[in-house]
């Protein structure tokens, strides 16, 4: 909610809030700058003050409790170092340098200290002090003081701790009716007015944590925890955890043998069993046929490019830090490719384009290579190694936004094969860092908006966080427990095009530059597997799962029935085997419900003699006497149509 300070400026933010009549108040927005309820805004400004439910509300309120965790630690453990604590999504976390890992135990007693200081009811206050000040104060502390001193990332590290020029913020626990504060820390803020406004956390779990994220420096324990506004909103999404825990893609990966991580390759690349690459190869069959379908043309490119590609791309210049290092030492140094993008713009390059031929659209499952941190790769979500369903588009300036619209209508029948749909959309604007003109920027920065709003879809504006060389789109879809998964990528591209040259000639004959919109709509191959398996808990629709219907025989006598229904049922390409094993029926079973089988068909006596099946869905609700022309027929039906449910 907004309101308006009064015109005398003497109204701090908790006043304003108890006019606007704001529940559970956290902080203000003054002048689009978020500040503490304690600060008294000019007259005229702009107010806008926000509430523990919201997303601004709950970032601070994590950020708040970051800090009661850093407190907790340094009472228990007085020689512990350290070092950084910000919000994260539905959480917070907290990084220490200690003399031994910390155990569950430990943790238990830390939250309990905790409560200790919400239910003291600490003030939270903000100081500022110069560079000689803030040194002498966390003299005891090395992290501290390395971000202090801007050692490792100079000014934006300073910014990103509250550190603005030769001003230093810090914020202070104070217990009710002391003048000395019983916890100092290193913070740009703002916080809660006070400790006693968090409500519902919990601390999760431990974990270790390269400091920077670097693999050369010190190895520190991470405390993870969470919070909410109230205990609802705690128990419910700590029950979400225990849902996304037992969907982990990683988990079942290795119980439905979809994929693994063998040692001997290294973290970050997996390698694909055969019911894995079914599933891959369906969701690629798939992606392939849309393409031709929407007027992509299909290209490959190699693995590898010279240094003087990457350097032409700005690759080298504005993402050095995520390639593999080259693979020679030479003048000629080849690079693992990181995109594809470059490839394609070669064969765009590589022939003389009239206006009449654009569009020009380009397709790829090309693999790619980023040299993730071991600390962040995770399964097939983050990746080393991952395929692209990657493609590019050379169109002329006022085919822009119908061309994004294409890519959105595109999105939305691909997502629609698996009951997704976008959810959140961000629009990602010019960053610092990036090259091009400002009449560029702009001509792209219009083109976006416009698009979005044409096909009707709601988006948030995300400031500076565009690519280096165009703004972009980033499109989150909702799984089944609710949880946001960011998957399509949409960028409009002026730069790359200038870079490399690129041209086509109008309809005066004059030499023009095409603008570049680059897109993958799965985001990667292995990423969206991931997530779909998480989504559906490894119970795959029909047309996607690796078996879909095993031939159980009740006993040998009935295998030949099961091969003659077999037979049946391959001949229309349904993946299918007989279960010949010296298991029980009941056991067989099991065995199909536990590896997410769709449909287990049961033939007996009865069934042979009548040329029939017993049709067992794998969520237990059976029909017995089907006809195998029938049975067939279904399957051919709910397989082609792609259904996102079991139908018969």
């Amino acid at each position: 909610m907004s309101v308006q300070a009064a015109p005398d400026g003497n109204k701090d933010g908790f006043a304003l809030a108890k006019e606007a009549a704001a529940s559970a108040p956290v902080i203000q927005v003054v002048d689009g700058v978020q500040r503490d309820l304690a600060y008294v805004p000019e007259s005229g400004s702009s107010i806008e003050i926000v509430t523990m439910d919201s997303d601004a509300g709950r970032e601070v309120l994590r950020h708040s409790t970051a800090h009661v965790l850093a407190q907790a630690v340094l009472r228990l453990f007085p020689e512990a170092k350290y070092s950084i604590g910000p919000p994260i999504t539905d959480g917070f976390y907290y990084d220490f340098e200690v003399e031994r890992p910390f155990t569950p135990e430990d943790v238990e007693v830390i939250e309990a200290e905790m409560r200790k200081i919400v239910k003291a009811n600490q003030r939270f206050e903000r100081a500022e002090l110069d560079r000689d000040e803030a040194l002498e104060l966390f003299k005891d502390q090395p992290y501290k003081l390395e971000i202090i001193e801007g050692v490792a990332e100079g000014a934006d590290a300073l910014e990103q701790q509250g550190a603005v020029g030769e001003v230093i913020s810090i914020y202070s626990n104070t217990e009710p009716g002391a003048d000395e504060p019983v916890f100092v820390d290193l913070c740009r803020g703002p916080h809660l007015p006070g400790t006693g406004r968090i409500k519902a956390f919990k601390l999760l779990r431990t974990a270790g944590a390269y400091w920077r994220g670097d693999e050369n420096r010190p190895m520190l324990q991470r405390i993870y925890g969470t919070a909410w506004e109230n205990k609802q909103a705690l128990e419910d999404h700590l029950h979400q955890l225990e849902e996304a825990e037992k969907r982990d893609h990683r988990k079942l990966g290795r119980e439905l043998e979809l994929y693994s991580w063998p040692e001997e390759v290294g973290s970050g690349l997996a390698v694909w069993h055969p019911k894995g690459a079914t599933v891959r190869k369906e969701l690629e069959d798939l992606a392939r046929q849309m393409h031709l379908d929407y007027g992509y043309e299909p290209v490959y490119s190699p693995h590898v490019g010279k240094s003087n590609l990457w350097a032409t791309s700005g690759h080298l210049g504005f993402y050095a830090e995520t390639m593999f290092p080259p693979l020679t030492a030479d003048e000629s140094d080849y690079y693992l490719k990181p995109m594809n993008c470059p490839f394609h713009v070669l064969v765009y390059r590589s022939k003389t384009r009239s206006y009449r031929e654009l569009p020009v659209r380009l397709s790829e499952l090309g693999t790619v290579y980023r040299h993730e941190r071991s600390g962040v790769v995770h399964g097939l979500l983050r990746s080393r190694g991952f395929t692209q369903d990657d493609s590019h588009i050379f169109c002329r300036p006022d085919q822009v936004v119908d061309e994004l619209m294409g890519v959105i209508e595109f999105m939305n029948a691909l997502y629609g094969t698996v009951g997704f749909e976008p959810e959140k959309i961000r629009f990602s604007t010019r960053p610092p860092k990036s090259v091009g003109s400002d009449e560029q920027w702009d001509q792209a920065e219009k083109a976006i908006p416009e698009a979005l709003e044409r096909a009707g879809l709601d988006y948030v504006v995300d400031e500076g966080d565009g690519t280096f060389y165009g703004p972009k789109i980033d499109v989150d879809v909702r799984d089944a427990i609710g949880r946001f998964w960011q998957l399509a990528t949409i960028q409009v591209d002026f730069q790359t095009p200038d870079r490399f040259g690129l041209e086509y000639t109008d309809e005066a004959g004059r030499r023009v530059q095409p603008v570049m919109i680059h897109r993958a709509l799965y985001g990667s191959v292995e990423r969206f597997v991931g997530v779909l398996v998480e989504h559906f808990a490894g119970a795959f629709p029909t047309w996607l799962a690796p078996l879909q219907a095993a031939i159980v025989p009740i006993a040998d006598r009935h295998i030949d029935y099961g091969n003659e229904v077999l037979a049946r049922l391959k001949a229309r390409g349904i993946r299918a085997e007989v279960d010949s094993s010296d298991n029980t029926m009941g056991a067989k079973i099991r065995n199909h419900q536990l590896h997410k089988v769709p449909y287990m068909l049961v033939v007996g006596d009865s069934e042979a003699e009548s040329r029939t099946v017993s049709v067992r869905r794998r969520d237990g609700e059976e029909t017995r006497g089907v006809k195998v022309d029938d049975i067939v027929e279904s399957l051919v039906k709910e397989i082609t149509g792609r259904s996102v449910e079991l139908t018969i």
